[in-house]
């Protein structure tokens, strides 16, 4: 028998039902699809954010010139050499993962105890990850480091791959787990990072979950980012996935996730680069100057604008990250939110055999992403009589 928590909404600080039922929001067609359609959507949402970094990852700090010069006329197209191999990842894959198990491990505790904190639980997951970048967190913040988790314990993810100072400093400084930063960081380390929140929400409740969506996309990347455009630039990547998910197009999600965004406060510099993003894909201008107009992508605004663009865009998987890539600024976190958002809407079939079959951890995203899709249907908890199932899924995603 599954736990009531199971029924609970997924935030601890919803939408007040006054201003949801006041909230219209545009309609998107939901497609009917085959389970395994929508498995191939998580997948392709994780494994293609992976792809996008280790794209980008060896031109992260390059101009477009500087790419150019150094790959020809049409930039960087295959995997090259960057932190000792080929296909690694970055840190933006990283915190990626460990924001889908923190989300996996606080539906465990709710089964397993009765309550839970997504933003506290997937704190302490931020915190795992800032140990595997050899840093320690406040001594004053409770860390069960004696049942670390199955994510934990793979080595590959134990390797510094330029990690943002913003993430870094934030997580060192949080002395309560679930805690907002107390930074006036706008970066884009809180966005690039909360594509499994829609594919969690998705898995809530489909559509019906877009608000909720929102609400705790936006409360991740508050963790370490305090400024309202590095936090809700979260709650619209996470609305985004979970529609793509469920079979709307793009257009349909961006329509949808800007309702949602209007009403919050500080809202605007996230809408405008929206409209502006939306604008250029349409407007007559070559794509390395609609991205030259919309940013660099270090900031959250910038990198959410570009990677709209570059969707919108896109032929084809490739095209899109290809195109996500190769300009100045912040290559790698724009190539992996271009990933997430092709993945989810085109599904792991798209994504070239040439980019995944290098891909570092390409096992360990691959079980992670079907656990993401199979985490609601485990018959776990104080009212389950599989003791075995239990205590695996517990040694695997501890509950706290």
């Amino acid at each position: 028998m599954p736990s009531s928590h199971q029924k609970t909404r997924i935030t601890e600080h919803p939408i007040p039902p006054e201003a949801a039922e006041t909230l219209e929001l545009p309609a998107w067609t939901s497609k009917r699809q085959q389970p395994q359609t929508v498995q191939e959507r998580f997948l392709g949402c994780l494994l293609g954010g992976a792809v996008g970094d280790a794209l980008g990852a060896p031109v992260e700090f390059m101009s477009r010139a500087e790419i150019l010069q150094r790959f020809g006329p049409k930039g960087i197209t295959q995997y090259a050499p960057a932190y000792g191999g080929i296909g690694k990842i970055t840190d933006d894959t990283q915190m990626t993962l460990f924001t889908a198990e923190g989300l996996i491990r606080a539906w465990v505790q709710g089964c397993m105890k009765g309550i839970s904190s997504y933003a506290g639980v997937t704190a302490h997951a931020y915190l795992r990850w800032l140990q595997t970048q050899s840093e320690e967190p406040s001594p004053g913040v409770a860390f069960g480091s004696d049942q670390p988790g199955w994510l934990f314990q793979q080595p590959h993810l134990h390797s510094r791959r330029a990690p943002g100072n913003t993430c870094l400093s934030a997580l060192r400084e949080m002395t309560s787990l679930g805690e907002p930063a107390r930074n006036n960081s706008k970066g884009c380390g809180g966005v690039m990072r909360v594509a499994p929140v829609g594919l969690f929400a998705w898995r809530q409740g489909g559509r019906e979950s877009a608000q909720d969506a929102f609400r705790l996309g936006t409360e991740l990347a508050a963790l370490t980012h305090g400024h309202p455009t590095g936090s809700l630039t979260g709650g619209v990547l996470a609305v985004l996935v979970l529609a793509l998910t469920d079979g709307a197009s793009l257009p349909e999600a961006l329509a949808t996730s800007k309702a949602i965004l209007r009403p919050e406060a500080r809202c605007e510099e996230t809408l405008i680069a929206i409209e502006m993003a939306e604008e250029l894909a349409s407007a007559g201008l070559s794509p390395e100057e609609a991205i030259s107009r919309l940013g660099q992508g270090w900031v959250a605004e910038e990198a959410l604008a570009i990677s709209i663009y570059c969707t919108l865009r896109a032929r084809n998987f490739r095209d899109g990250v290809t195109l996500a890539v190769n300009h100045d600024g912040d290559s790698d976190s724009t190539g992996a939110i271009v990933g997430n958002l092709l993945g989810a809407m085109c599904g792991a079939k798209a994504i070239p055999a040439e980019w995944l079959d290098p891909l570092e951890l390409r096992e360990v995203i691959t079980e992670l992403a079907e656990d993401l899709y199979a985490y609601k249907d485990w018959q776990i908890g104080e009212y389950s009589d599989n003791e075995e199932l239990n205590g695996r899924i517990w040694r695997k995603y501890p509950g706290f």
